[in-house]
C-alpha cells in the first residue's frame, strides 16, 4: 500500500481533531454535589444552598470556597447569627479568584490580598470584604479577614477538589472573623408573586394562581428559591375556554407546572438545559419538561407545545418570573405532538402513560452520542473516499 498523500494525512488529521472536541462537553462546577461526596462539610453545603449562596458560586467561573467542615461550623452557628448575617459571613469565605494549594504555597512575597463574595455584594465598607493569605513558617498558610486587626484566624487544612483555573475547595480550620460581616443584617424586602404579576401583564395568570390556591404553593418555596413562567395575558385568555374543562385537580396541576423549585436566572437555564422537574411533580406523576436553546432563545419543550421566553418580569433572588408566549401543557394531561409539523390542535386529553423519564446527565449523554456517531461517520467516509 503507498503511503497517504501530505493532503489526505492533513484531512485525517483535521477530522480527527473535530471528533475529538465534539466528545468534549464543558460543564459548570456544581458546589452541591462536590460538597455531597464529603459528609464532613455537610452542613457547610446545607447552608450554602440555604442561603442561596450555592447558585451564586456554581455562576462564577473562577472561584474558591474556604470550607468550614462540620466542627467549624457549629462553632459558628453558635453565635445564633440571623440567615442573612450568616450569608455575609459565608460570602467572606468564598475567593473570587482561584487558588490551588500550590498557588497558596508559593504566594507572591508570602502575602496577598484577595476580594471574596461579600465584598462583591457591595455591603463591605472599603476592603472589609477581603481576606488576606499569609504564608508562615514550616509550610503552614494563614487566612484573616482584612478588618480583623491583622489578625490570621484560620489555617489551610488540605485541597477538599481542584478543578483548575474554575474552581478550588480547600478546608481551613476555623470561621474567619469580621465585625463587618457579622453586623446584624436585615431580611430583604418581602416578594409578593400575584402582586408582582399584576403589575407586569402576568394578572390573568395570577387570578388562575389564587382562585386555585396554587399561589400558596408557590408561596412556600419563594424563601428556598423559585422560577415561574407565566403566559402573558392574551395567551391565558385565548387558553381559558380549555382550561374550564379541566377539573379543579388537573387545573391545580396545570399551573403548578409553570413553577420550579429553585432559582433558576437566565444564564443558569443556557447552561443547565434538560429535563426539569416542575412544583407538580410527585413521584410517579413526572410533570416535567425540557430546557432547549436556540442561539440567545430559551425554550420549554413540553412534549405538547414548544413556548419560548419572551422577557423578565422581576428577577430578585431567590424569585425570578419569566414571561413565555404559551402556556405549558404537561404531556400527562395532554396527547403529545407527534411530529414537528403537528398542529397544537393535537391539543386533546392524553390516552396514554408518558415516556419513561430521563436525568439531565442521561439527556446529554444521549445527544453527545449521536454526535459521536455523526462525526465517526463522516470520518469513515472521507477517509475511505481519500483512499480510493
Amino acid at each position: 500500500m503507498s503511503p497517504l498523500p501530505t493532503a489526505t494525512l492533513s484531512l485525517s488529521l483535521l477530522l480527527l481533531l473535530l471528533f475529538s472536541s465534539s466528545t468534549t462537553t464543558t460543564n459548570a462546577h456544581n458546589i452541591t454535589r462536590i460538597l455531597a461526596k464529603f459528609p464532613q462539610f455537610s452542613t457547610f453545603n446545607r447552608y450554602l444552598t440555604a442561603t442561596h449562596l450555592a447558585s451564586q458560586i456554581n455562576r462564577r467561573q473562577t472561584i474558591t470556597v474556604l470550607a468550614l467542615d462540620n466542627t467549624a461550623m457549629s462553632s459558628l452557628l453558635s453565635r445564633h447569627f440571623s440567615l442573612y448575617t450568616l450569608k455575609n459571613v459565608l460570602s467572606l469565605h468564598v475567593l473570587v479568584d482561584y487558588f490551588g494549594s500550590k498557588k497558596l504555597h508559593r504566594i507572591s512575597k508570602g502575602t496577598t490580598l484577595t476580594s471574596t463574595m461579600f465584598q462583591a455584594t457591595g455591603a463591605a465598607e472599603g476592603t472589609s470584604g477581603y481576606v488576606n493569605i499569609t504564608n508562615l513558617k514550616g509550610g503552614k498558610v494563614a487566612f484573616g479577614a482584612e478588618d480583623n486587626d491583622g489578625k490570621l484566624d484560620a489555617t489551610y487544612v488540605k485541597s477538599v477538589k481542584e478543578i483548575p483555573y474554575n474552581i478550588s475547595i480547600i478546608q481551613i480550620s476555623h470561621p474567619l472573623d469580621s465585625a463587618e460581616a457579622e453586623a446584624p443584617t436585615a431580611a430583604p424586602t418581602d416578594l409578593n408573586l400575584t402582586e408582582i404579576m399584576f403589575k407586569q401583564g402576568c394578572r390573568a395568570f395570577a387570578d388562575l394562581l389564587k382562585a386555585t390556591d396554587a399561589d400558596e404553593t408557590f408561596n412556600q418555596n419563594l424563601e428556598a428559591g423559585l422560577t415561574v413562567f407565566c403566559p402573558t395575558d392574551q395567551v391565558v385568555k385565548d387558553f381559558l375556554p380549555k382550561y374550564k374543562n379541566l377539573t379543579a385537580a388537573k387545573k391545580k396541576s396545570l399551573l403548578l407546572y409553570h413553577g420550579l423549585p429553585v432559582y433558576m436566572n437566565m444564564q443558569m437555564l443556557k447552561t443547565n438545559t434538560g429535563i426539569m422537574n416542575t412544583l407538580a411533580t410527585d413521584g410517579a406523576d413526572k410533570f416535567d419538561f425540557t430546557v432547549d436553546k436556540n442561539d440567545e432563545v430559551v425554550m420549554l419543550d413540553t412534549s405538547v407545545v414548544t413556548a419560548k421566553i419572551m422577557g423578565i418580569v422581576k428577577d430578585e433572588e431567590p424569585l425570578i418570573v419569566y414571561k413565555i408566549n404559551k402556556v405549558l401543557l404537561p404531556k400527562e394531561m395532554f396527547k403529545p405532538v407527534e411530529s414537528a409539523n403537528a398542529p397544537d390542535s393535537a391539543e386533546a386529553p392524553a390516552d396514554s402513560e408518558p415516556a419513561d423519564d430521563q436525568t439531565l446527565d442521561d439527556n446529554n449523554g444521549v445527544q453527545g452520542l449521536r454526535s459521536k456517531r455523526l462525526v465517526m461517520a463522516v470520518l469513515s467516509s472521507c477517509i475511505g473516499m481519500l483512499l480510493m
